[in-house]
């Protein structure tokens, strides 16, 4: 098995869960009790979009030279 192939499979389970989180931080939105995990989870899901990004950008080879 390849680093890319690892890299991609790592990429689609960031993705899902970042579609999860979009999923249950929608439900709590409209519960004021729960702000403390809403934040906790609008956080965990800037960190997996960061991993993404980091991972795209490792994905994608530079043509630009």
């Amino acid at each position: 098995m390849t680093d890319n192939n690892a890299m991609l499979r790592r990429l689609h389970e960031l993705r899902s869960e970042h579609r999860d989180l979009d999923t249950v931080i929608e439900r709590l939105v409209d519960h004021p009790l729960n702000q403390l995990q809403l934040q906790r989870l609008k956080k965990r899901k800037l960190q997996l979009k960061d991993e993404i990004s980091w991972i795209e950008t490792r994905l994608i080879p530079d043509n630009i030279a």
